[in-house]
C-alpha cells in the first residue's frame, strides 16, 4: 500500500522555501520513478505551504526516510510531517477497485 506523506510549512517561511526549493526539486527529480504524485498546498491566495507525495512503496521506513533526506526537512522548512498509508481508489480520473 502506497504513503501518502503531507507536510506543513513553519509560519512565515516562505523565504526559506523559495532559497531551499532548487534542492527539493532535484531531490525530488533523483527519485521520481518511486513517486505517484507529489506537490505544493497552496493556502487561498495561492502561496506554498507544505505539500502531499504519495510514495508507491509498501514499507513505512522507506517513506520516512524518503521525507527525511528531503532539503525542505534536512532545511528545517516543516513544522509537522505526516506519513500514512494510502489506499489508491481513484486515481488519473479511474476507479481503480
Amino acid at each position: 500500500m502506497p504513503f501518502a506523506i503531507m507536510t506543513r510549512d513553519k509560519p512565515n517561511s516562505s523565504a526559506l522555501r523559495v532559497q531551499l526549493r532548487d534542492a527539493h526539486l532535484s531531490y525530488l527529480s533523483e527519485r521520481q520513478n518511486t513517486m505517484l504524485a507529489g506537490g505544493a498546498m497552496l493556502d487561498e491566495a495561492g502561496l506554498a505551504i507544505g505539500g502531499l507525495i504519495i510514495l508507491d512503496t509498501n514499507d513505512r521506513v522507506v517513506a520516512e526516510n524518503f521525507i527525511a533526506g528531503d532539503p525542505f526537512q534536512t532545511g528545517g522548512l516543516f513544522a509537522d510531517v505526516q506519513v500514512v498509508p494510502w489506499r489508491k481508489t481513484f486515481f488519473d480520473f479511474q476507479r481503480c477497485v
